[in-house]
């Protein structure tokens, strides 16, 4: 693709342009309205948000920042193909990071918080019997926010917040993982009844294990991957 084709989005004129354009921009990467491969062009861009190419280009530029889009040479920007290697690589760093952000909300929680956590999981629960998909994505992200901001670590939240968008990114492949759904939503069970003990020992080694999980699903997925590709 030569130029972006972003979905029909206003900005509101005022303040914060920047952070508008930004968000407008993520969202349509993150939906895949803008697939990887898309040019990210600041003219184009700054066109189809009436915006001027100040606010275009700072968006730009933190779409490359979360590594969400690439440099290339001659090209400019391009949103990012994250493919099951390197996804792989992300999991491993995010297993650390959720292993540390659960232990740290172990000790911030409180009776309301995890009142909160347990309906979540309960509607998490329904959505997945529901079938409906959008909503258990939804509701799956939600949990590992909710556990991450009680860490009360901005730079921990920020920089999981980094890896869950790249991981968002490339969504239609890390949903081979093994065990689907319900294997996760069993894990996420087994994680709150940790930060209801208040044992932030095993509050740390659940959430990694839910992750490591994930990660060796992926492995095994880009393993059968490469097999397939060397006998065609």
């Amino acid at each position: 693709m030569t130029n972006p084709v972003l979905p029909a989005a206003t900005v509101q004129r005022g303040a914060g342009l920047a952070e508008q354009a930004y968000t407008l921009l993520r969202d349509a990467i993150l939906t895949h309205a803008l697939p990887p491969g898309t040019r990210l062009s600041v003219p184009e861009i700054a066109r189809q948000l009436d915006v001027s190419r100040s606010p275009a280009r700072e968006a730009i530029t933190r779409i490359q920042y979360e590594g969400l889009a690439d440099y290339v040479p001659h090209r400019g920007a391009v949103v990012s193909h994250i493919d099951l290697a390197s996804l792989a690589e992300i999991y491993t760093i995010r297993e650390v990071l959720e292993g540390l952000a659960a232990r740290l909300a172990t000790e911030n929680a409180d009776e309301e918080w995890l009142a909160q956590l347990e309906s979540l999981w309960s509607a998490h629960a329904e959505a997945i019997e529901a079938g409906d998909e959008a909503r258990r994505v939804e509701l799956d992200g939600e949990f590992h926010r909710q556990i991450r901001t009680a860490s009360q670590s901005p730079r921990l939240v920020e920089s999981l917040d980094r890896l869950q968008g790249q991981i968002r990114l490339a969504m239609a492949t890390t949903a081979r993982q093994g065990g689907g759904p319900p294997a996760a939503l069993a894990e996420h069970r087994s994680i709150l009844d940790a930060l209801h003990s208040g044992d932030g020992d095993a509050s740390e080694e659940l959430a990694r294990d839910h992750i490591r999980r994930l990660r060796e699903s992926l492995e095994t997925a880009s393993d059968e991957t490469t097999e397939k590709e060397d006998r065609e």
